[in-house]
C-alpha cells in the first residue's frame, strides 16, 4: 500500500469550524431532546412532520441552529472542493470560506423569499409554507451528511477531485429524492394547483440550481 503525503496549510480553522458545528449540534440536542430525536428519525417516519410542522416554524430557534448546520457544512465542502480544482485561489483569498457561507447564505434566503413571495400572489401560502417547513428539515438532515463527509475528508482520507463530484452526485440525489418524497405526501394539493406547481418547479427548484452550477463550475 502506498501513501501520499497531504498538503494541509495552515488548516487549524477548519479544525474550529467543525468543533462549532457539532457544539451547535450538542446545544440543539439539548435544548430541544425530543424534537431532535424525531428530527433524526425522518428517513424513518413523518412523525415529525405530523408533530411539529402543523404550523410550519420556519423561524423556530430549532430550525435557525440547523441552518446555520447546514450553511457551515455546506460551505466547507465548497471549500474543501476548491482547494483541489482551484489552489491557488484558495492560498490568494484568505477570506474565501466566509464569502462561501455569505453566498450560499443570500442564495437560500433569496430563493426562500422569492416562493414566500410567489406563494402571497398565487395565494398558495398554506402548501408552500408545508412544502419550505419540510425541504428545510430534508435539507437540514442531509447536511448532516455532509459534515460526516467533511470529517473524513479532512481528517481520514486525502480526497480527489473524482471523490468530491461522486460524493456530491450522492448529496444530489438524496436531495431530489427528498423532494420526490414530499411531492408524492402533498400530491392531492399539487393536482389542484398544477399549472403553478409547473410554473414553480421550474422557475425556483431547476433554473436557479442550474445558475449556481455554471457559477461553480
Amino acid at each position: 500500500m502506498e501513501y501520499s503525503l497531504r498538503n494541509i496549510e495552515n488548516w487549524d480553522w477548519v479544525t474550529v469550524v467543525l468543533v462549532g458545528i457539532f457544539a451547535i449540534l450538542a446545544i440543539t440536542r439539548y435544548l430541544y431532546p425530543k424534537r431532535f430525536h424525531e428530527f433524526l428519525s425522518l428517513p424513518l417516519t413523518n412523525k415529525f412532520f405530523k408533530l411539529r410542522g402543523k404550523n410550519y416554524e420556519i423561524k423556530h430557534l430549532f430550525n435557525v441552529l440547523l441552518f446555520a448546520v447546514q450553511v457551515l457544512s455546506i460551505s466547507l465542502f465548497i471549500y474543501l472542493y476548491l482547494s483541489i480544482t482551484n489552489p491557488t485561489l484558495v492560498r490568494e483569498n484568505q477570506w474565501l470560506i466566509i464569502q462561501i457561507g455569505t453566498g450560499y447564505t443570500v442564495f437560500v434566503l433569496v430563493k426562500f423569499l422569492s416562493e414566500k413571495i410567489i406563494a402571497y400572489i398565487f395565494d398558495i401560502e398554506g402548501t408552500i409554507n408545508s412544502y419550505l417547513y419540510e425541504k428545510l428539515s430534508y435539507t437540514s438532515l442531509i447536511s448532516l451528511l455532509v459534515l460526516i463527509g467533511n470529517v473524513v475528508f479532512v481528517f481520514t482520507i486525502n480526497p480527489t477531485k473524482n471523490t468530491l463530484i461522486s460524493f456530491a452526485t450522492v448529496i444530489a440525489w438524496l436531495y431530489l429524492i427528498s423532494l420526490i418524497s414530499s411531492f408524492k405526501r402533498n400530491w392531492t394539493i399539487i393536482l389542484r394547483h398544477f399549472f403553478y406547481f409547473i410554473l414553480y418547479l421550474c422557475t425556483l427548484e431547476i433554473v436557479p440550481y442550474i445558475i449556481l452550477y455554471q457559477l461553480l463550475v
